[in-house]
């Protein structure tokens, strides 16, 4: 039998973090200059956009006369691409991610579901529908969508590290996935063919401590992964500096490899960095404005 005392006071814990994490979701998102959104640009809609001088192969009925009329140039009437498009999430809740090395840092997560929340926001805000990967929540517009989009992210996982879910991915749209990528690398491979297979384009940020990528470590260290299940421990931590940053520079170059072979994009963000920096190069990034 459930006891109602610990399960409340569990619930008004975890549904204390939500108002903060919108919040600050909304305030970074507040920060980036939108501009002009990737979506804009010739297709079906109703809203004009431009007009361009006519070009061979276009239909005469397309040729705005009233503008045409003005010129000795025929002109064609542009109308703006109204189409939404589908922009699945997923942030990884493993154990790994609650890893931050100083108390003035962000744990990773905490990083993760920020930034996701925040993007969320500026393309519901440029009407693009949001949805988390291997949940009850398909892509949807609307702020009761980024509500229950809080809501969820602040679900944890016991494992040590995770894995792209990609249930519930539609095909032909895009996809951000949020973690430090640092268990098992097939799944990843695995999810990213199978993305690119079903027309699935997207971005991979992996998110890491300063103390991950610098290894300050020295003298007699224990190492233990934040689930407890691994642990090693060494009288010379400093000894394992250098094979250990030799793995990690291998396991970023897998990531950004695997990108490329499958038109992702790929970043790597440290936890001690500047969120709206990070918010900056996702949204661009996932609108195909910038370069990995």
């Amino acid at each position: 039998m459930i006891q109602p005392l610990p399960l409340r006071a569990r619930a008004e814990h975890e549904a204390a973090w939500l108002p903060p994490l919108l919040a600050r979701a909304e305030h970074l998102a507040g920060a980036v200059l939108l501009g002009e959104h990737g979506r804009r640009r010739s297709g079906l809609g109703d809203d004009f956009w431009q007009y361009r001088p006519v070009q061979p192969g276009d239909s005469r009925r397309w040729i705005d006369h009233r503008r045409s009329a003005k010129s000795d140039t025929q002109f064609v009437k542009q109308r703006e691409w109204q189409i939404a498009q589908s922009v699945m999430l997923w942030v990884d809740n493993a154990a790994s991610m609650r890893f931050a090395s100083d108390k003035t840092l962000p744990e990773k997560a905490d990083r993760a579901r920020l930034l996701a929340m925040s993007i969320a926001i500026l393309l519901n805000r440029a009407g693009e529908r949001v949805g988390l990967t291997g949940t009850a929540l398909p892509p949807r517009r609307g702020e009761a969508q980024i509500t229950r989009i809080a809501d969820t992210l602040m679900n944890e996982d016991s494992d040590d590290y995770g894995s792209p879910d990609m249930r519930g991915m539609p095909s032909h749209g895009r996809a951000i996935f949020l973690s430090d990528f640092m268990g098992d690398i097939a799944p990843v491979q695995t999810a990213l063919t199978s993305a690119a297979d079903r027309g699935v384009n997207g971005v991979l940020m992996q998110i890491l401590d300063p103390a991950e990528e610098a290894f300050p470590y020295r003298g007699r260290t224990i190492f233990q992964s934040m689930g407890g299940t691994l642990a090693h421990e060494t009288l010379k931590a400093s000894d394992l500096r250098d094979r250990y940053l030799e793995r990690l520079a291998e396991r970023k170059a897998e990531l950004a490899q695997l990108c490329a072979l499958t038109g992702w994009r790929y970043h790597c963000h440290h936890s001690s960095d500047s969120a709206q920096a990070a918010l900056l190069w996702l949204y661009r990034a996932i609108e195909g404005g910038v370069d990995a």
